[in-house]
């Protein structure tokens, strides 16, 4: 039997291990040099100002929500086809969430979505948090045209699309037409430092808050001082607001940064993957849809997550995953709509949302990461087929 084939996984190089070697042989294996390095350059990719390294996505988004003011009484617009932190980051806060649903073949929030959602919140909308989901890009411009024009912040979810770039030519996390865009490096994405996540953003007032929040809301730059006398003191810290310790340790940075030097080679290998496997499953179209092609955008896909039409080929999805698996490829389901998820359905109640009930039951993430050959992507085109037909 052939390499068992999971629907993502690392990459992790030897000079990605001689970079993680440097810094546990150095003086910092955190609050040292590299968290700022690895910024800096992340920063320099996306083209945007600023960016804030922490320990998860999740603490990305919460970061980024804290810092420009959500709290309780905010109602905060996410789409229901996301992974559970997007919504649970505006929780956090102390906000309520409204879902919006979603294009059924895209699983993205759209401007018609969003604006479905905005008439039927009931309270003070303060956020919108547009997913890209799957690398697949949201249309920023109309939603953040609405969005500006009702006073809304916009946190982009970005965690899918590092390495993509609008039709514009801006790249993901430039923050164009967005307050913040965040940001995951777990394993199965573009590029890990293990775990960790970023928060780009064109304002500095927004990045220091979440730079102080990251580490317990502490300010130790004297100038900035509320007591006179602690400016001559070298131990002095001050608490000047509530925080967290969602600091990035430098072994991730240095992981991180290191996966990123060679994220334009990672990207152009993704997106080589996927022309194949529109080549390979060509022929089982209209069963199997690919995720469709969005003009002028330079998509970096993080998930090969194709619609299949289950119903009408006589199979069900458990039997086509099972199928596949005993072929030796993985896939994944992603994901079940988070309104449908008894925490959120115990606060709010059943909630129909046609697009994302539907793209829900026909997605499906096949194999896809750097490390695939060709023959691997003809050999899960092949299973795919053969668990269809069988």
């Amino acid at each position: 039997m052939p390499a068992f084939l999971p629907y993502g996984r690392q990459c992790v190089t030897e000079a990605d291990m001689a970079a993680v070697r440097r810094v546990l042989e150095s003086d910092f294996l955190t609050t040292g040099p590299e968290v700022p390095a690895f910024e800096a350059d992340f920063a320099s990719v996306c083209e945007a100002p600023h960016a804030v390294a922490c320990n998860s996505a999740t603490a990305a988004l919460h970061l980024a929500l804290d810092a420009l003011g959500v709290s309780a009484g905010d109602q905060c617009i996410v789409p229901s086809v996301t992974f559970l932190a997007t919504a649970n980051a505006a929780r956090y806060c102390g906000a309520d969430v409204v879902f919006a649903d979603v294009d059924p073949e895209t699983g993205l929030m759209t401007v018609e979505t969003f604006s479905a959602a905005l008439k039927r919140a009931s309270g003070r909308v303060r956020a919108v948090l547009p997913v890209h989901l799957g690398g697949s890009l949201c249309d920023m411009a109309g939603i953040s045209g609405i969005a500006r024009a009702e006073g809304l912040v916009i946190v982009e979810d970005a965690c899918h699309a590092l390495g993509g770039a609008d039709a514009s030519g801006a790249p993901v996390g430039a923050c164009m037409q967005s307050d913040a865009a965040t940001f995951s490096f777990h394993p199965v994405k573009t590029l890990t430092s293990g775990e960790g996540g970023m928060v780009t953003t064109r304002s500095a007032a927004l990045a220091d808050a979440m730079a102080r929040r990251r580490s317990h809301g502490v300010e130790r730059n004297p100038q900035a001082f509320y007591r006179d006398a602690g400016a001559q003191e070298p131990w002095w810290y001050e608490q000047q607001a509530l925080g967290w310790n969602y600091r990035m340790p430098d072994i991730l940075a240095a992981l991180g940064r290191s996966q990123l030097s060679r994220l334009d080679q990672i990207a152009a290998r993704r997106r080589e993957l996927v022309a194949l496997y529109g080549e390979h499953l060509a022929e089982l179209a209209p069963l199997v849809k690919l995720p469709p092609a969005q003009d002028g955008a330079a998509v970096c896909r993080h998930l090969m997550n194709v619609q299949i039409d289950f119903a009408n080929a006589g199979v069900s999805r458990i039997e086509v995953m099972a199928r596949l698996k005993a072929e030796g490829v993985g896939a994944q389901v992603h994901y079940i709509p988070v309104h449908t998820q008894p925490y959120y359905r115990a606060l709010y109640g059943d909630l129909r949302l046609p697009g994302a009930e539907k793209h829900y039951l026909r997605t499906l993430s096949l194999p896809l990461y750097p490390e695939l050959t060709d023959e691997d992507v003809a050999r899960v085109a092949k299973a795919l087929t053969s668990a269809l037909n069988a």
